[in-house]
């Protein structure tokens, strides 16, 4: 059977998988509270099975939300041979595949269920979302920066700051729009010159001389 690891490096079998699958069609369905009687029902599993895996409903929805985080990833780069056009690469990637996994209806519903599971209700999928979601994913980009700064392609003081700005440019509005119902055309073309616009904008603000050399040698 074929495994799959989340993004806290746990390996999922393909049947955990397609749970955690389940649990994301309902909430894009149903958008409510979940039960693991739900959970179980859709996903032709006991729920015995669920507490084994899972634990309770909160190590449940930890799950489903690693599974979906997992699914954003940095671009493949040779930290000890780093230029500018892999560090571009590298950030276009991320950009396009972040831009695509928030703008998915399984993520919209995600969102949407948190902040109504949110306080002053005492819901603890929020709190789930950002350990799991933003904080995590924020860990795995981070790399990408730090190496950027080693290799003398980007400069700046603080990494949060430089994460932050470039979700900023990268997310602009369309989250929010889209968890309000905005209806916004996001195919694969649209984000990928996103992603590529945003890239260009950050390392204009925190790029060095060696990164505008290795783009202008792109335009060429």
């Amino acid at each position: 059977m074929a495994t799959h690891p989340d993004q806290s490096g746990e390996t999922l079998t393909e049947r955990q998988q397609a749970v955690l699958d389940a649990v994301l069609a309902l909430m894009v369905e149903q958008g409510g509270d979940l039960t693991m009687t739900a959970v179980a029902r859709r996903a032709s599993c006991s729920k015995e099975s669920l507490y084994k895996w899972f634990g309770d409903r909160d190590g449940l929805l930890s799950a489903t939300v690693r599974w979906q985080a997992s699914k954003v990833r940095a671009g493949n780069y040779d930290r000890t041979r780093l230029d500018a056009l892999a560090l571009r690469d590298s950030l276009i990637r991320f950009a396009a595949n972040w831009l695509s996994v928030i703008s998915s209806p399984t993520s919209i519903a995600l969102n949407r269920f948190a902040i109504a599971q949110g306080r002053p209700r005492g819901g603890t999928l929020g709190a789930i979302m950002l350990a799991n979601g933003r904080f995590a994913i924020g860990e795995r980009l981070k790399p990408v920066f730090e190496a950027g700064r080693e290799a003398g392609l980007i400069a700046f003081d603080d990494t949060e700051t430089a994460f932050r700005t470039f979700l900023g440019l990268v997310g602009r509005d369309v989250q929010i729009r889209l968890l309000l119902g905005d209806t916004l055309n996001l195919g694969a073309r649209e984000i990928e010159r996103d992603a590529a616009r945003a890239t260009d904008q950050f390392l204009t603000l925190y790029g060095t001389e060696k990164t505008s050399s290795g783009r202008n040698q792109t335009n060429a």
